[in-house]
């Protein structure tokens, strides 16, 4: 019996020990990869889909640039990345999607989604700016929860140097992106959004350690990080979207979207549960021009 025993908290512990590496110091979240160069329409790696040619771009409405971001504990700026699909003359009256990408890679494996967020209402028709966090991509320096709300932040700042009004811009979060896109739309930020839509949101850090080690122990045992969008939902007025799909393996729709779903208390919200969709495949699963109706809908909506 002692042996049994002996074995059983063994088992325990080296089960403890391999949770906690893949855990602790927030390597769950952040998934980065760093690139020589963004290739864009000719990057050759994983996506999760590839459009057709009626998607495509043109070259003088796809402008790459830096950006410094520094957060209000920071006392140097970190040089970020970004992209803007739209045209830069213009950003003063156009409607424009800031897009906040997953915890996975770079740019280059999100462009095919930043391609189709500029066909919504119309080829073309709105503003894109989709940056990689630092760490990710060419960006510079190390991913952190501080530093990728600055580096949303640093965007928001660009498009209010550039005429963009707060009733003009509309963020998206998809994954990891939620956690940006609700932390500065609760809180004081550079730009106010005037709606808010997240893809596959995650509730908080603590539920997604403890989705992802099954053990009863605190969360703060396997993070330190402090994301917590089921309460920051709360605070949120403006028009909610809420896209996931049902089959999410990585974040369940039960346990993550629907608790902040449920949380929201402002004006107005909808949801679309895309049936059978795992994490990444709210758009395919959905059909494109589904997708797009729906954020059109949503958008457009007074």
């Amino acid at each position: 019996m002692k042996t049994i025993q002996f074995i059983q908290k063994s088992a325990l512990l080296v089960l403890t020990i391999g949770f906690t590496a893949c855990l602790k110091l927030d390597a769950n979240l952040y998934n980065k990869k760093k690139l020589d160069a963004y290739q864009l329409d000719n990057y050759t790696g994983e996506q999760d889909f590839i459009l057709s040619q009626d998607y495509a771009i043109p070259g003088s409405l796809i402008h790459q640039f830096t950006l410094q971001s520094k957060s209000k504990n920071e006392s140097k700026a970190t040089t970020i990345h970004a992209i803007y699909i739209g045209n830069l003359t213009t950003i003063a009256n156009d409607t424009i999607i800031v897009y906040c990408h997953g915890n996975k890679w770079h740019m280059d494996f999100y462009w095919q989604r930043a391609k189709l967020l500029a066909h919504v209402n119309g080829k073309n028709k709105y503003g894109v700016l989709m940056m990689d966090y630092r760490g990710y991509g060419l960006s510079e320096g190390e991913p952190s929860e501080e530093g990728m709300y600055a580096d949303v932040d640093a965007c928001f700042q660009w498009l209010k140097q550039n005429g963009a009004k707060d009733n003009q811009v509309m963020i998206y979060g998809f994954s990891m992106g939620s956690a940006p896109s609700c932390e500065l739309t609760a809180n004081v930020s550079s730009l106010s959004p005037s709606k808010l839509i997240l893809e596959a949101p995650f509730a908080s850090s603590a539920v997604m350690a403890q989705d992802g080690s099954q053990l009863s122990m605190s969360a703060s045992y396997f993070t330190d990080l402090k994301i917590d969008n089921a309460e920051e939902i709360k605070k949120i007025k403006i028009p909610f979207l809420w896209l996931h799909g049902t089959n999410d393996n990585f974040l369940n729709y039960k346990t993550h979207g629907q608790v902040v779903y449920n949380n929201y208390q402002g004006i107005y919200k909808t949801h679309v549960l895309i049936k059978d969709a795992d994490h990444s495949e709210v758009p395919s699963k959905m059909g494109f021009d589904a997708y797009l109706r729906t954020l059109k809908e949503f958008i457009t909506k007074k």
